[in-house]
């Protein structure tokens, strides 16, 4: 082995070990989002709005803030996240927390603590209940202890910020009952020492966040600094009150905008579904690529592995290095490398056409090895800077499980230049050197193909044009409809039953219950699944319903999704945002480097059309419009130019030493050329969607089938539309 490939062989190892030297110990170094292993993803606002001053309201914030620091931390929950968003928007992660009604109590109670005293007067009662409440009192209905109807002061004569403890304690009596024991700091227990002796005999009303929970005669002054709350609370509630209270009240009311909760079932099948999918999309491409390029073909299997590493070595390096950016393993960026493997072998397809080309000239192997590689490294380059674009367009206007996709396709794509170029070549050049291989035999299904693909346009622009025509106006009647509830809001429940349950039974319960609103959705394939839509939050309903319409069915929360209006507006707005700025700029990037912007502009023009098409037949085909679905087509806009650039390539490449044709018969010579590796490389991507899709779970099915239809079309788009486009607005124009 000579000293070049030594040097070469030594990077490549220092780099393997660096990956796995950065994954260990892997449940370390690499996370798992909440959608693997369950938990809730709830962005809060904080109702600042009435707070005129603009300190108060970025104080109101960050007091929020604490507080609810300080009652994740009451609960013990590990690795929770609380952050910012914008100006008054608080995103809280809870790992692992299933439990969505204690959490949610928790977290958006705001906990204000008041003793008010009680008026003894009749009349005033009496006046009360005939609606003229007298000044400076109002009127309380006692919910927890039957109802009873109370005056109270409007002031209150003591607060929650004098409680500096709060704890669970049991009725002395029954020894059954849980109640709540306050303890007051120094000024507070004067206050309530006076309070008390001043109205011995008297009724005090305990209020929280406006609600009397109880309000108990004072027998004798209390001078000890303690209090107790009772009522009807289960030792759950009267837990979380507890905390609530320790903690302090949250400066102003909040309210979800927007929850995720995946259950730890849902999460267990994720892993198991994704793990599936990248063995079986994996195993085939290995096995086609070997099949078909015979050594070529193992040798990018061998990078195939090599590039998973990375990806995953990559994700170990930066919690290692920078552990607060805690770059998580989502589901959609199981997605993102199962798709990067299949995007990965495109390049090393590309490389193998080339030498394969190399070698019908003449050269010798050596020599067609180093000259594949030379003239395919700008097509290589140029394709995977327009999938970066998209990757980071993701990245920038997308959230949670989305950012997830970006980070691993992103790396993914990064590691596949490494590997493609860099690990295949050296592989290549040690087994030539060596004698081991001394010929590349390869199939090859498209010898020398001839087809007149440009003087079909015609037909071609009238098929596109009534497909997008049809599917446009499809989606335009649907409206609402056709969005999932990430852009037109509502809520989202995902349930699983130990035995099958009939669609149109639940129908007819939610009938009985008013709840006709809520759109159910089973599965053939898992008939114990059911899904609910509605408008808004219905979950205590439709469990309630499931209690006591199917008490001998057992079931379990695989999810619960709900978004407001104004988040999913925003959202909305983010998704479009993302496809323009990618289409821009893919389109400054390619004429750049193409140097005319004709071409560029009608390559976007296919992009438009491969995304217009793809998600109008999704909306036709019954499948709503969400992030995933946005993300899936910000993935084909950035795919669909990989064939284009490699034809222009060829085109650019051959206009340099074809003088005596027409530009029109060099493109039609340049796409027969390429034929072979577009409809290859779109062929051995579709193999890992294809696993996305049969394997990958019920969650990234309508994902994988948007790729599925987008790669297709783009394959399509890029011979039929891209080329003639770029000849007619080119005209006879010099390259």
């Amino acid at each position: 082995m000579n000293a070049v490939l030594r040097k070469r062989f030594i990077l490549i190892l220092i780099v393997m070990a660096g990956c796995l030297a950065s994954l260990y110990p892997i449940q370390k170094r690499i996370n798992l989002g909440l959608d693997l292993k369950g938990g809730m993803h709830l962005v809060l606002k904080v109702e600042n709005e009435q707070l005129k001053d603009a300190a108060a309201k970025n104080d109101a914030v960050l007091r929020s803030m604490e507080v609810l620091r300080n009652r994740i931390d009451g609960l013990g929950v590990a690795e929770t996240t609380i952050q910012r968003q914008g100006e008054n928007q608080i995103l809280v992660q809870l790992p692992g927390v299933t439990d969505r009604e204690n959490a949610i109590s928790m977290v958006g109670r705001v906990a204000h603590l008041e003793f008010r005293l009680v008026s003894s007067d009749p009349e005033k009662l009496k006046e009360a209940l005939a609606g003229k409440v007298p000044e400076g009192f109002e009127l309380k209905t006692m919910k927890k202890e039957g109802g009873e109807n109370i005056v109270v002061t409007k002031e209150a004569s003591l607060g929650g910020d004098a409680v500096n403890e709060a704890h669970v304690d049991f009725d002395s009596d029954t020894g059954m009952q849980p109640k709540i024991s306050l303890g007051f700091n120094a000024e507070g227990s004067k206050i309530f020492g006076d309070l008390t002796t001043a109205h011995v005999n008297e009724r005090l009303a305990i209020l929280l966040d406006g609600e009397v929970l109880s309000a108990p005669n004072i027998r004798e002054p209390i001078l000890s600094g303690t209090a107790e709350i009772t009522g009807q609370f289960t030792f759950e509630e009267a837990s979380l009150l507890a905390l609530a209270l320790r903690t302090g009240a949250l400066p102003v009311p909040m309210h979800i905008e927007e929850e995720r909760t995946i259950g730890p079932l849902l999460g267990k099948d994720s892993i198991e579904a994704g793990i599936k999918a990248t063995v079986l999309g994996g195993l085939l491409i290995i096995g086609f690529m070997t099949f078909y390029y015979r050594i070529g073909g193992l040798i990018a299997s061998v990078a195939l592995m090599v590039n998973l590493l990375m990806i995953l070595g990559s994700m170990g390096l930066l919690n290692l290095l920078m552990p607060e950016s805690q770059v998580t393993l989502t589901l959609p960026g199981i997605a993102g490398i199962i798709l990067t493997l299949g995007m990965a072998v495109d390049a090393n397809v590309l490389i193998n056409e080339r030498v394969r080309e190399e070698l019908e000239n003449g050269r010798p192997l050596n020599a067609a090895i180093n000259q594949g590689y030379t003239r395919a490294w700008s097509a290589i380059l140029d394709s995977h800077v327009t999938s970066l674009i998209a990757g980071c367009m993701l990245f920038v206007f997308g959230s949670g499980p989305i950012k997830g996709f970006a980070v691993t396709l992103t790396t993914g794509l990064i590691a596949s230049l490494f590997t493609s170029i860099y690990i295949t070549r050296t592989l290549f050049l040690w087994l030539v050197s060596s004698g081991m291989v001394k010929n590349l035999k390869m199939l090859q299904i498209f010898a020398r193909p001839n087809v007149n693909f440009l003087n079909k346009k015609y037909i071609c622009f009238a098929i596109s044009g009534v497909l997008l025509v049809w599917t446009m106006v499809n989606f335009v009647q649907k409206k609402d409809e056709a969005y999932g509830i990430d852009f037109a809001g509502g809520q989202l429940q995902e349930f699983k039953f130990a035995t099958p349950v009939d669609a149109d039974k639940l129908r007819e319960f939610f009938r009985q219950e008013k709840l006709e609103h809520a759109v159910i959705q089973t599965f053939a394939n898992a008939p114990d699944q059911v899904i609910i839509r509605s408008p808004e939050d219905s979950h205590e309903k439709v469990a309630a319903i499931f209690k006591s319409k199917m008490p001998e069915n057992k079931f379990e929360i695989l999810r619960i999704e709900k978004v407001g209006p104004v988040v999913g507006q925003a959202l909305r707005t983010k998704a479009v945002s993302a496809i323009v700025c990618a289409l821009i700029g893919m389109l400054i990037y390619m004429g750049f480097r193409f140097k005319h912007f004709t071409f560029a502009a009608a390559t976007v023009v296919a992009i438009f059309h491969d995304v217009l098409i793809t998600l109008g037949l999704i909306v036709l085909m019954g499948r709503q419009v969400d992030l995933l679905v946005v993300t899936a087509l910000l993935t084909v806009a950035g795919y669909s130019t990989n064939d284009s650039i490699v034809i222009y390539d060829r085109v650019r490449e051959n206009v340099a030493k074809i003088r005596n044709k027409s530009l029109a018969e060099i493109i039609n010579e340049s796409v027969n050329q390429t034929l072979g590796r577009t409809i290859l490389t779109t062929f051995v991507t579709l193999l890992s969607v294809l696993a996305l899709y049969f394997v990958g779970g019920e969650v990234l099915n309508t994902f994988a089938l948007v790729l599925l239809i987008g790669f297709l079309s783009g394959t399509y788009s890029t011979v039929y539309i891209v080329s003639p486009l770029f000849l007619m607005w080119h005209g006879n124009k010099k390259w």
